[in-house]
């Protein structure tokens, strides 16, 4: 049940990456969270996310700016490790009682939180217009990095500090994913330390197909871009995110 879900939500979520301006990882994060507890789950969804980023490197690395790289890029790789990091120390953590008895536990009320602000800044024409100047690259850098390696959402804050990097499409695109590849590494590092071989190992068919998912609704989605509407595509994932992430966080899922 849970590869044809995951490969499916793999597919879509690859496509709409094109014409959205979500994330892959946005969006199969809460599909991973419906079977797998919330840190192996985001280690996951990495693995997915690193491996379809590597087939855009294939195709967009030779345009990447190296400055650009080198200055947002390693800032971001170092602070993934301490967004990871402070995933596996929540994930500690003892839930938290509210009145009724309600259990919350804290990895997901701040990470389902993310995924909630993330959707809803989605809707919003000021965040979808959002830059920084290229003065700010570096702090772009740690803090789009942080947040990756602590929920996978980094695409979004990424996207608007590179907006005024001076760059062209293909750098801008390519730039991107050279930079998501080195969030990718470093987080998966340390996720590394807390997946078990086993784990890996009883989920790799899963993980295999949800990755040629990946590619697939990646080539696909080239394909029918110019066919889609923007805006309807962002308001019915939004909305999506923000149910999900609310029944995460609700503990109903």
């Amino acid at each position: 049940m849970e590869m044809i879900a995951i490969s499916l939500v793999a597919l879509f979520a690859s496509g709409l990456t094109l014409i959205s301006g979500f994330g892959l990882g946005s969006l199969l994060l809460p599909a991973f969270i419906l079977f797998f507890p919330v840190d192996i789950a985001i280690g996951l969804t990495a693995i997915v996310h690193l491996c379809n980023n590597i087939f855009k490197l294939w195709l967009l690395g030779h345009y990447a700016d190296r400055n650009v790289v080198l200055r947002f890029g390693i800032a971001a790789l170092l602070a993934a490790f301490a967004g990871a990091g402070s995933l596996v120390w929540l994930t500690g953590l003892a839930d938290i009682s509210i009145s009724g008895g309600w259990q919350v536990s804290p990895v997901k009320l701040i990470v389902g939180g993310l995924i909630i602000t993330f959707a809803l800044a989605e809707l919003l024409p000021a965040f979808q217009n959002l830059s920084f100047r290229k003065e700010y690259l570096v702090a772009g850098g740690l803090l789009s990095g942080f947040l990756g390696g602590l929920s996978g959402h980094q695409g979004a804050l990424r996207s608007a500090f590179l907006l005024r990097a001076g760059l062209d499409k293909k750098a801008f695109i390519a730039s991107g994913v050279v930079i998501a590849c080195m969030v990718d590494v470093s987080r998966i590092l340390v996720y590394g330390r807390h997946i078990s071989t086993d784990d890996l190992i009883a989920n790799a068919n899963l993980l295999i197909a949800a990755t040629i998912s990946a590619v697939a609704g990646a080539v696909i989605g080239r394909r029918i871009m110019e066919k889609m509407t923007m805006t309807g595509v962002r308001y019915v994932v939004a909305a999506a995110l923000i149910i999900l992430a609310l029944a995460w966080i609700s503990g109903i899922i």
